[in-house]
């Protein structure tokens, strides 16, 4: 009997949300289009746990306002209820992929020699993006995370000054947070542009900036940190201007890079995203290759990327592998926001934000995002809550 292998390649929100899609609802219809091919997911993640960055720049702050047992959530335990000749989770570190002979390599995350090769049919690219910073991104274990939000934890309430490199959402957030809880800190939120959160209008970013302000943080433009030298509990900080300062906690909370190194350098774009022929489809480079999510090249970095883009990823890729047997049904096309959507808590009771163009209040954005960090979705999140439903 002919088995069709799908590899789904991360397990952050896109990779768990499509694979969870794909078992519920694609690969059943498959399966009966197709008889009497089989088909099986293989989800490859880097990690044994899921990581809720969002709220990330509350975790750092402290250890009392959200437990960090809430962020870091089994992968595993979302997929116990598939039957092993559909699913198969591998743990492990996706470093090459071979075109030609349809392969991946994984190689073990924890520190084993260990590798092996997943073979497949289709792919989807899920990987997402990193941050220098171990706060934003799991590097390798989630315990390398969790070690690093425990540690600023346990620096910040001795520390008098702070230094926070970056004015989007995750610099903006954590100034706020940090500045909340420890109003005597002297920080200083370096925005590396000429105004804080360059992807919203200009008015929010000034009302982010004022808000900021008036819980005591200092926001500096134009300015960039180059380098900086670890010594001790301290740390000095090369600046764009010549200048350097020492200080007690420095957080870079500057950009992300798709995670995209191991894939065919035919399949990226200049700056490394995955090429997606288009923005309905999501399908990539080459036949049988699809991406979702930060590392696509359709993405403009926003949680509706994501989201609104599973349903029509995987009703393309039902198509594609249905063929004539797909009985008329056509993919879903993806229809992208475009219009301006973000939500940046500026410390507990508030923040600014738009929906679809619309600004929104602070006590909006209190009552969707600062009030807890989304953190009620992560149960959800592993588990596949919001695909359900076809």
């Amino acid at each position: 009997m002919a088995v069709h292998n799908i590899v789904v390649i991360g397990a952050s929100y896109a990779g768990l949300g499509t694979a969870h899609y794909l078992l519920r609802h694609t690969i059943p219809a498959l399966e009966k289009a197709n008889t009497p091919t089989k088909y099986k997911l293989t989800l490859i993640s880097a990690v044994t746990h899921f990581y809720h960055k969002v709220a990330a720049p509350r975790l750092l702050a402290s250890a009392d306002l959200i437990p960090l047992s809430k962020a870091f959530l089994p992968i595993n335990d979302g997929f116990k209820d598939y039957d092993q000749e559909h699913f198969e989770l591998v743990i492990g570190t996706a470093t090459a992929l071979d075109e030609a002979g349809k392969t991946i390599t994984v190689e073990d995350t924890y520190g084993s020699a260990n590798s092996r090769t997943v073979t497949y049919d289709t792919v989807v690219v899920a990987t997402g993006s990193s941050s220098e910073s171990r706060l934003w991104s799991i590097p390798g274990s989630h315990e390398i995370t969790i070690a690093a939000l425990k540690e600023m934890q346990s620096a910040l309430p001795d520390a008098k000054t702070v230094l926070i490199a970056g004015g989007g959402p995750a610099g903006t957030e954590t100034a706020g947070e940090i500045a909340s809880l420890f109003p005597k800190i002297d920080i200083t939120l370096l925005s590396g542009a000429d105004r804080l959160l360059t992807r919203l209008r200009p008015a929010l970013g000034a009302a982010a900036e004022s808000q900021a302000s008036a819980l005591g943080v200092k926001v500096v433009h134009n300015l960039k940190v180059t380098s900086t030298t670890k010594k001790g509990s301290q740390t000095t900080v090369a600046l764009s201007n010549g200048t350097s300062r020492t200080v007690d906690v420095y957080i870079d909370a500057t950009g992300i890079r798709p995670n995209s190194a191991f894939l065919p350098k035919t399949w990226l774009t200049e700056k490394g995203y995955v090429i997606t022929k288009d923005t309905t489809s999501l399908r990539g480079p080459a036949d049988g290759v699809y991406a979702i999510g930060d590392v696509a090249g359709y993405s403009l970095g926003g949680a509706l990327d994501i989201i609104d883009a599973v349903r029509p990823l995987c009703s393309t890729m039902f198509a594609d592998l249905a063929g004539q047997n797909a009985g008329g049904i056509k993919p879903q096309p993806f229809k992208q926001t475009v219009t301006e959507t973000q939500l940046v808590p500026v410390g507990p009771k508030g923040g600014v934000g738009s929906v679809f163009g619309w600004r929104v209040p602070s006590f909006v954005v209190w009552m969707l995002k600062s009030r807890n960090y989304m953190i009620g979705m992560v149960p959800g999140t592993v588990t596949g809550d919001n695909f359900v439903k076809a």
